[in-house]
């Protein structure tokens, strides 16, 4: 119950301060999601890669980068950040988290068709 709520707070408070960022334009296509396998592995932002937080893998968006990704399917979106490099499959814009493709319901098809929106967070300093 306190993950659905800091769930809800922050997906909340992230909107409250959210602006699109139109430097970097939407995109859509397919994406595909990784888990067991590659936890604990150092990523491209030398981060350890952690199954169980809300990042992806993309080849076009900058490190750090806030995305929106709606599963139209389901008609499901998720708040992730892109902290390593891939996929490096052919036909696959995106490599999400398994937590995020579980919680856009696109994990039990593996791979889907997605919508991102890159978003930018205003910080009051």
């Amino acid at each position: 119950m306190r993950n659905l709520i800091a769930l809800v707070l922050l997906t909340l408070t992230t909107f409250c301060h959210a602006r699109i960022n139109v430097a970097m334009p939407a995109s859509s296509g397919r994406a595909s999601w990784y888990g067991s396998r590659e936890q604990g592995k150092k990523t491209a932002s030398g981060e350890r890669f952690d199954k169980h937080k809300y990042t992806c893998a993309s080849r076009s968006y900058p490190l750090g980068t806030l995305l929106m990704v709606k599963y139209p399917a389901k008609g499901t979106f998720v708040m992730v950040r892109v902290n390593d490099r891939g996929p490096w499959v052919r036909g696959r814009i995106l490599d999400l988290s398994e937590k995020a493709a579980t919680v856009l319901g696109l994990k039990p098809y593996g791979v889907g068709q997605v919508e991102i929106t890159p978003v930018q967070i205003w910080r009051n300093q």
